[in-house]
């Protein structure tokens, strides 16, 4: 029997302390949010919309468990103590992707690209050597630790990396030259072998949510009949596999997959639900900057000038319970995080001169 609580109602800041102070909301995730609204679901139906504080008995462990604090994820500070989700800088290092294709081909460009969102606020890199847009040829193994390795090597001496790939020969080679995260669109169901790679290094892994495990055909297959308690499912069996294999739940984090197989409809239902994903107690990271449908919505047809949707979707993934963001814009989305926590709360993030 699956049964999940879906946490509605969100509050923050001053707001959120006062309704938990007051018996009429419940802490989310250690405090810095509260909810004042439950919707219980049973083998994917809705059982009612309850008040959180007013949840039935046999409900409540579930309800509890949603006010824990997340662990820190590969080592890196937590929310609470930066005053806003982690931010993870993007760096793709090919010649198609649908962002930057081409601009960080060359190594020390790339590198270079990568220094200036250290400098920024980036908490970790992303490099990338295959494109994942919808569409995309598929890249082998060999040509992508081709073109990441040399930088993941520079990178990996002053900073956090992740390596974005559904190779397993590419984890490993990428993990050897110092990347201290996989990132795998597929949940690691693509290579038969990747599953043991992770396991066996004891590296974080971030699992994302796609239909299938080609982004060439995955749009294809972009139906669902609830997309947020589909995706919620698909990684919780996900999880469960690789707990089974050795890989515990505190290195894990999770991905909706923003645009991977979703229509604009299922991205901006995934974000206003994006509470229900912390039922599976991992970290949840967001990867919608410049995605299309921002383009979409915000007229702006050019991805490289998408910032400011990716800034409001970044404020609204962060609202909802976003521990890790995925951008390629840092130094503005780390601006924009800021000045939303302190917004939100009421006052200036941790170690800020509030003068």
């Amino acid at each position: 029997m699956a049964r999940w609580v879906e946490p509605m109602g969100l509050l923050h800041g001053r707001g959120a302390a006062a309704a938990v102070a007051a018996g009429a909301a419940v802490p989310l995730e250690g405090g810095q949010a509260a909810f004042t609204l439950v919707r219980l679901i049973e083998n994917g139906a809705t059982l009612g919309l309850l008040p959180a504080v007013d949840t039935p008995e046999d409900w409540q462990a579930a309800v509890l468990a949603l006010t824990n604090p997340l662990p820190p994820f590969a080592g890196l500070p937590e929310a609470a103590i930066l005053g806003r989700p982690l931010v993870m800088g993007v760096l793709n290092v090919t010649p198609d992707s649908f962002s930057d294709g081409g601009r960080h081909a060359d190594p020390r460009e790339a590198i270079m690209a990568a220094n200036a969102m250290l400098e920024a606020g980036a908490d970790m890199i992303d490099v990338g050597g295959e494109s994942t847009r919808p569409g995309a040829a598929p890249v082998d193994a060999e040509a992508e630790i081709a073109r990441i390795l040399p930088v993941i090597r520079e990178i990996a001496k002053d900073a956090p990396v992740s390596v974005d790939t559904r190779h397993a020969a590419t984890m490993r080679a990428a993990l050897e030259a110092g990347a201290e995260v996989v990132n795998d669109i597929s949940a690691l169901r693509h290579d038969p072998e990747a599953m043991a790679v992770v396991a066996e290094a004891g590296c974080p892994v971030v699992l994302m949510h796609m239909p299938g495990t080609e982004p060439a055909t995955m749009q294809q297959h972009a139906s669902y009949a609830d997309v947020a308690l589909e995706v919620l499912e698909f990684l919780a069996e996900r999880i469960e596999t690789c707990e089974a294999a050795g890989i515990p739940r505190h290195r894990i984090a999770v991905d909706p997959g923003i645009g991977f197989g979703k229509t604009m409809e299922h991205n901006l239902e995934l974000l206003d639900r994006l509470p229900i994903l912390l039922n599976l107690g991992c970290p949840i990271l967001v990867g919608a900057s410049r995605k299309r449908f921002i383009g979409t919505l915000s007229g702006v047809s050019a991805p490289r000038d998408r910032m400011a949707g990716s800034l409001g979707v970044a404020t609204t993934a962060a609202a909802r319970g976003a521990a890790m963001l995925r951008v390629h814009d840092v130094a503005e989305t780390v601006a924009a995080l800021r000045l939303w926590r302190a917004g939100a709360s009421g006052a200036p993030p941790p170690g800020e001169n509030p003068a």
